[in-house]
């Protein structure tokens, strides 16, 4: 068990901090650009949502293993599969987890409308200091919400780690696999334990990112 809540804590971290850096640019595009392929991209990027996750983790699946597409473009680096590694879980969690980290940044991008990019057009800095310097700490409630819920989102994972990662024990077995097996070998008392520390877990995330919301929207007020 140990294992899997380790495994599991660093797929949070790794998967948190690498979509904020992705998500981060996309949401900033999609809260700012304009046209039709602004709408396509939102609806396409919010796709995790509705999707079950067992047919989004069947595609990553065929997508992650020897011989398709994507990975024939990794053989050149001597990758030849994915699937059931952790870097495979990794991705998938990305992009399972992708619109609750987009849709909270565009939303605090959204919110601090145009007046803060065109005051430093004005005084001459760069997009790139604005975003840095201006954009990026007015957008602090998105990222810190995106943040805490991206990383509880995937503690919580359960149909995608399993079509990717097979639960391979100390490689890709995450708490929820690990529960679903010891449903499986009729250990109710252990599993019982485990959905217990994921209810109380989701519950303070969640309550987390709504004190963080008030607090921060004080501040801000």
């Amino acid at each position: 068990m140990t294992e899997a809540v380790w495994t599991t804590l660093r797929l949070a971290t790794v998967t948190t901090a690498l979509l904020l850096l992705v998500a981060t640019p996309l949401a900033l595009w999609l809260a700012r650009g304009r046209g039709w392929v602004r709408e396509v991209v939102a609806a396409v990027t919010a796709l995790p949502l509705v999707l079950p996750p067992t047919v989004l983790g069947f595609y990553l699946l065929l997508a992650l293993a020897p011989g398709s597409p994507a990975m024939a473009l990794l053989r050149p680096f001597g990758i030849e599969s994915l699937a059931f590694t952790f870097a495979g879980l990794v991705i998938g969690s990305m992009i399972y987890s992708l619109p609750f980290a987009v849709q909270p940044i565009r939303n605090a991008f959204e919110a601090m409308g145009d007046a803060p990019w065109e005051a430093a057009a004005t005084l001459r800095a760069s997009p790139l200091d604005t975003l840095l310097n201006v954009a990026l700490p007015l957008a602090r409630r998105g990222l810190l919400s995106a943040g805490l819920l991206v990383f509880a989102h995937t503690v919580g994972e359960f149909g995608v780690v399993l079509m990717i990662g097979g639960a391979i024990p100390g490689r890709t077995d995450v708490v929820s696999t690990h529960m679903f097996q010891l449903v499986e070998a009729s250990n109710t008392a252990q599993a019982g334990g485990l959905a217990a520390g994921l209810v109380a877990f989701s519950f303070l995330a969640l309550v987390g990112v709504m004190l963080l919301d008030r607090r921060l929207g004080r501040v801000a007020g």
